[in-house]
């Protein structure tokens, strides 16, 4: 039989119980990869729940040389590529996947295949 101070206690350990449970959260991956690999990594993305993203170009440096360019008949020196930044919304659970896939398809190899960035979203701050 439940006596009336148990009610209180049992609340209190159902809110404990709330804290206790992970909620899933929610990180942001940001993929600088090459133009013609960006296609490729947005399929791959596509086995992965993404839960929102974004696709700009972007121009970057790195270790990769410069290069040169020609404009109206002169040439220039130029030190920034074009690259394409793929910004997602994943579970944490799930951003190892989406890693995976993004690497999967975006590694060439080579000098310049870009670059991966994996920031926490504090749930405070989300707007779906």
């Amino acid at each position: 039989m439940i006596q009336p101070g148990d009610r209180e206690n049992t609340r209190s350990l159902a809110n404990e119980d709330e804290r206790l449970v992970r909620r899933d959260r929610v990180v942001q991956i940001i993929a600088l990869v090459k133009p013609f690999r960006a296609q490729a990594v947005l399929v791959a993305l596509e086995a992965v729940p993404v839960l929102a993203g974004t696709v700009r170009e972007a121009m970057g440096y790195g270790r990769q040389k410069d290069r040169l360019h020609q404009y109206l008949g002169s040439e220039y020196n130029s030190s920034f590529l074009p690259k394409v930044e793929l910004a997602i919304f994943v579970s944490e659970q799930d951003a190892p996947a989406a890693i995976k896939a993004i690497v999967g398809q975006a590694r060439t190899g080579r000098i310049g295949d870009g670059k991966i960035l994996v920031l926490p979203c504090y749930e405070e701050y989300l707007s779906w």
